[in-house]
């Protein structure tokens, strides 16, 4: 009689996302600086709050990015990119501290010369197979990573490559105080002196600086086309191995690629494949012995790359666990949890969104921690406006929690009669018999009175017999036990519980009451039981000649006494004149 509608979900949400995300890593590459310094001065600029701006009209910022870890890292990598040892030297701690300064760039020439070479030295190492911590990894904070282990004046920022059987020597940062009294941090004399060590040691360190030809971006050519093909044979060689692993899935399981897991592997293996090969290409990469330069370069924005096919890849699982818990639900009747997992499906993917887009500016130096704590403020702010809206969200989850009804049901809530059509986030809609469509908001929809016509296990029989007065008192009794034969034979009246008794004189009939439950999966199949319970009455009263009365009534006519005396003096007039 009701028909069931499926209910609705959503999957177009996943395109529009990475529509906005594709547009927002666009504008961003077109509109963010490339040089890493400068970005993490913009950023620097940006106070988080008024203490901070204090602090920064107190101490100026630092001309070559110093301040952080990042910073470091970034602007010698860019001073050795450009051959520029000279502004390389001030990214190391100075060898001699002149007197009544503690740590300061107020050295002499001959010792930032020194420094140069130490700088044009460290490239060498780095170039043979020492690294530096990716971008990501390298802290923003002025502080560094306090949680290190390392003391926290001390940060690591990469290795050099040991002799045979040796560790590898940490490159190390330490913060000091710059001759204009900002706080700064700097490669350590004691990393200094272990570049000068080791390269003396292998005899290379008075050589000259290594040779491959033409260079592009501070790296040459052959450097360029080693990590790039690097990276194409481990993308290549993991493409063949995703596609034999799906071939012997899908022979494997029974529906071949029809199996919900087929389908999963499928979707999944693009993105987790190319975000395994990165993986791979970074770790094999960082040992490569080609320059640090490239190394560094490519390495960073590849990172996006990964973070772009790890984002793929997450949203993809969301996905397939959305349906696989949507499918079970359905499986058990369980349709009112839809709506919620949609929600929960929607809100994971905005939050995988929101904290890619989070990394991918903070690759480009970019400080995001004022706006995570403007739209943390603005939230609540939010949250206060949306009370209702919050209102409607909690009753969906307590009407999901207490399963009043689900999709399908034929319900009354309130005055409100029909079949519940969907349960949203917000609302609930009810077909009603006239065929109009109610919506009511879930908030006010879980304090109403619920009446569920579809969960009763039973269906009362209860009508009321009314046979002929002029049967007589036998067979009205045998009218009752007739009746009671005909419930205690069929198979669909709920046993014991059933009873059929003479209750009252009616106004035109003796009356037989029927009291019993019919054992039916729905409304539609009781109404056929009924009718056919009702036919077998009838034939049964039928046989033994007992009518179904129907309304009658008995009129006594009663002249009144001015009418038959007036008929009694026509009467004699009428025999007056006959006589005559």
């Amino acid at each position: 009689m009701f028909d069931k509608p499926r209910p609705k979900t959503c999957t177009h949400a996943l395109a529009t996302w990475l529509t906005i995300l594709c547009g927002v890593l666009w504008v961003g590459c077109a509109l963010v600086p490339l040089d890493p310094a400068h970005a993490a001065a913009s950023a620097s600029a940006v106070p988080g709050s008024e203490t901070e701006a204090a602090e920064q009209e107190a101490a100026p910022s630092d001309p070559y990015g110093r301040e952080t870890p990042r910073g470091v890292v970034s602007g010698l990598v860019n001073a050795l990119a450009a051959g520029n040892y000279g502004e390389a030297a001030a990214y190391f701690e100075a060898s001699v501290q002149p007197q009544g300064s503690a740590g300061d760039d107020s050295s002499s020439d001959v010792d930032e010369a020194a420094r140069g070479e130490i700088a044009r030295q460290l490239q060498q190492a780095l170039d043979a197979g020492g690294s530096l911590e990716s971008y990501a990894v390298l802290s923003s904070d002025p502080a560094g990573t306090l949680d290190d282990g390392l003391p926290p004046d001390a940060e690591r920022v990469g290795k050099l490559r040991g002799s045979e059987g040796a560790e590898p020597t940490p490159i190390l940062l330490t913060r000091g105080t710059g001759k204009d009294g900002a706080r700064i941090w700097r490669i350590s004399r004691e990393t200094s002196d272990a570049v000068a060590a080791q390269l003396a040691e292998s005899g290379t360190a008075t050589g000259a600086a290594r040779d491959n030809g033409p260079e592009i971006a501070g790296a040459s050519i052959q450097d360029w086309l080693t990590l790039f093909g690097l990276g194409l044979a481990i993308y290549l060689a993991f493409q063949l191995a995703t596609s034999a692993l799906l071939f012997l899935i899908g022979r494997m399981l029974d529906k071949g690629r029809d199996h919900p897991a087929f389908r999963f592997a499928k979707a999944a293996m693009p993105p987790l494949s190319l975000f395994v090969a990165i993986v791979v290409f970074q770790v094999w990469a960082d040992s490569l012995p080609v320059s640090i330069v490239a190394r560094q370069l490519v390495l960073r924005y590849i990172s996006l790359v990964a973070l772009a096919a790890l984002t793929w890849f997450l949203l993809r699982l969301v996905d397939a666990l959305g349906a696989l818990v949507i499918t079970r639900m359905e499986q058990r009747g369980q349709r009112q949890v839809v709506s919620v997992v949609t929600l929960l499906r929607r809100a994971a993917k905005l939050l995988l969104l929101f904290a890619a887009l989070v990394a991918f500016l903070d690759t480009f130096g970019i400080d995001v921690t004022t706006g995570i704590a403007a739209l943390g403020i603005g939230g609540i702010a939010l949250a206060l406006g949306a009370q209702k809206t919050v209102e409607n969200l909690v009753g969906s989850v307590s009407l999901v929690a207490d399963k009043p009804f689900q999709v399908g049901d034929f319900c009354k809530v309130g005055d409100v009669i029909g079949t519940i059509e969907d349960i949203g986030i917000r609302s609930t809609r009810v077909r009603t018999l006239t065929r109009t469509l109610v919506t009511i908001p879930n908030g006010d929809l879980s304090q109403r009175q619920i009446e569920n016509y579809a969960l009763r296990d039973r269906f009362l029989f209860n009508p009321v017999i009314g046979v002929e007065y002029g049967i007589g008192s036998a067979k009205l009794l045998e009218a009752v036990e007739r009746i009671e034969g005909v419930l205690s034979d069929h198979e669909r009246i709920a046993k014991p519980g059933f009873r059929a008794r003479f209750v009252s004189f009616g106004a035109s009939s003796l009356d037989i009451e029927i009291f019993s439950y019919i054992e039916a999966a729905d409304y539609d199949e009781s109404l056929v039981i009924q009718q056919d319970l009702l036919l077998l009455i009838f034939a049964r009263l039928e046989e033994a000649g007992i009518g179904i009365a129907f309304p009658t009534r008995t009129l006594h006519l009663v002249r009144e006494k001015a009418d038959r005396e007036q008929g009694e003096r026509l009467m004699v007039a009428q025999q007056d004149t006959g006589q005559g």
